[in-house]
């Protein structure tokens, strides 16, 4: 089996150190087993992902070394590909049309879930039948009914540091920690992370996911999409994060740790490495 994974930002702001290191290591154990390593971008939030970020991320990949193997993976390219493989799935009952709002679905909580990745659907629209879609409704994932249409409970291996093992998901804990998430949204103008992701990286060949530990959390979404459309579960390799001198994780809004402002005040692609660790 090549080893093939991919460095998959978002072109919604500027790369961080925690993004250096992420696809630093990615391209280090690729071309450690001889294998390949791809750039994709995940930009299908059309309203927020820039050309001009896309522009600064593949100069500043550029800059750190890193050399990928194909032309660049756009996602907003294969929206309508996306949407359509939903087709099935509403065939087999399990999406429905949702017309809740943000408001309505924090109004709809309770009480915060604290701990918990997801904030989890209540199941208002489950009811809905997708004879009842109107424009604008987003289609979410009917869990419950997916996990029954499985039988066999999906597992996926982990090697990273901190999960590493086989991991079965669990019917309970996914009903109460991930619920019907949200796979189409804003009619058929976008579609949902784990979507996208879960067929380019069949579409690629992609056996390995090496990305950032706190992403560990999303995995059983995927892995659930997977089997549900048949396809291959590639190795997960969840990686330790960057954090600040205050233990928290870096984000796009970190502009004072982005790669460009390194490189604007004299830094090198070896400087960028002993920073984060490699």
């Amino acid at each position: 089996m090549t080893f093939r994974t991919r460095f998959a930002p978002s072109p919604t702001g500027p790369l961080h150190l925690g993004h250096a290191y992420s696809a630093l290591l990615a391209h280090d154990m690729a071309r450690a087993a001889g294998g390949e390593f791809l750039l994709r971008m995940e930009d299908t939030d059309l309203d927020r992902c820039r050309p001009d970020w896309e522009a600064q991320i593949v100069d500043d990949l550029t800059w750190l070394g890193l050399r990928w193997d194909g032309p660049i993976h756009r996602q907003s390219d294969k929206i309508a590909a996306y949407n359509a493989q939903l087709e099935p799935l509403a065939g087999r009952d399990l999406l429905y049309p949702c017309s809740c709002s943000r408001a309505d679905i924090r109004a709809a909580l309770s009480a915060p879930q604290e701990g918990v990745a997801f904030a989890v659907y209540p199941g208002t629209c489950r009811h809905r039948a997708m004879a009842d879609r109107r424009p604008g409704d987003a289609l979410r994932l009917n869990l419950a009914a997916a996990l029954d249409a499985l039988g066999t409970p999906p597992h996926f291996t982990e090697t990273g540091p901190g999960h590493a093992g086989t991991h079965q998901i669990d019917r309970t804990m996914a009903l109460a920690q991930i619920g019907d998430v949200v796979l189409s949204r804003k009619g058929e103008d976008i579609v949902a992370y784990f979507l996208a992701s879960a067929f380019d990286d069949a579409d690629q060949g992609i056996s390995h996911v090496i990305r950032g530990e706190d992403l560990f959390d999303f995995t059983p979404v995927q892995v659930i999409l997977q089997r549900l459309f048949g396809l291959p579960t590639p190795l997960y390799h969840h990686h330790r994060l960057i954090r600040d001198e205050n233990g928290k994780r870096l984000a796009k809004r970190d502009d004072a740790r982005a790669i460009s402002k390194y490189r604007a005040d004299g830094a090198t692609p070896p400087d960028i490495r002993r920073m984060v660790g490699l």
